[in-house]
Formats: structure tokens, C-alpha cells, sequence
């Protein structure tokens, strides 16, 4: 074993199909959620502020556009936070030492996260202020 290794290797899901790969697939994603709330600290802030903006866009918007526009730039941020920690987890992985490109891949994903907050602020403020 090298020091990168975690010990035995995993042994791959039996592929599935139909309905049985619909509940494992649905598994899959569920364990994910939960593994990044429970290590990502800025995933668990945004969740707070989308329970507590979700509400409120659908109360403050005046069509049915308009809620969704609310609600999906929230939406956008959980996903692009999700994306970034999966694309840290792989770095951290396979990265044992410094690199550039390592830091280039956390920034990058880093910068989708920020940008999509500025999006939610714009979207807000040119709905509810316009």
C-alpha cells in the first residue's frame, strides 16, 4: 500500500436496471446530501439562508415567474456548492502535495459558488426593488 491509499479497494455497486437502479441511484444521492452537510460548513449556511429565502420568494413574488426566479437562483447556489465539494473532495484525494492546478480547481469552483450568490442578490434586488 502507498501512502495515498485508503486501505482495500471498495467493490463496485452490482449494476442495476429499471426500478431497482432508480432506489440505489436515489441511495447514492441521498448519502451524498448527507455527507456533504455534514462536512461542509458553507453548504450548511446556505441551506440555512434557503430555508429562510425560500419562503419569503415565494410570498414576495407576484407571478408565478417571478417565484421561480426567487427560488431557483437559491436552488442554483445549493447545486454549485454541492459541484464544489465534490470537485475539493477529488483534489484532496488524488492531491496529496501542493500544485497549482489543485489550487486552480478549488478557486474555480470556489469562484461558480460566489458568483451564483451575486446572481441571487441581482435576481432579488431587480425583482423586489425594480
Amino acid at each position: 500500500m502507498t501512502e495515498l491509499d485508503d486501505g482495500p479497494a471498495p467493490t463496485a455497486p452490482i449494476p442495476r436496471k429499471g426500478l431497482a437502479r432508480l432506489v440505489a441511484a436515489t441511495r447514492y444521492s441521498i448519502a451524498g446530501l448527507r455527507s456533504a452537510f455534514a462536512s461542509e460548513e458553507a453548504l450548511r449556511l446556505e441551506a440555512a439562508a434557503f430555508a429562510l429565502m425560500a419562503p419569503l420568494g415565494l410570498w414576495l413574488g407576484q407571478s408565478a415567474v417571478e417565484k421561480v426566479l426567487l427560488v431557483g437562483v437559491l436552488v442554483l447556489v445549493i447545486l454549485l456548492e454541492l459541484l464544489n465539494t465534490a470537485i475539493e473532495a477529488v483534489v484532496d484525494r488524488f492531491g496529496g502535495s501542493y500544485h497549482e492546478l489543485s489550487k486552480l480547481a478549488k478557486d474555480v469552483g470556489s469562484a461558480t459558488v460566489m458568483i451564483s450568490i451575486a446572481l441571487v442578490i441581482f435576481t432579488w434586488s431587480m425583482l423586489l426593488l425594480a
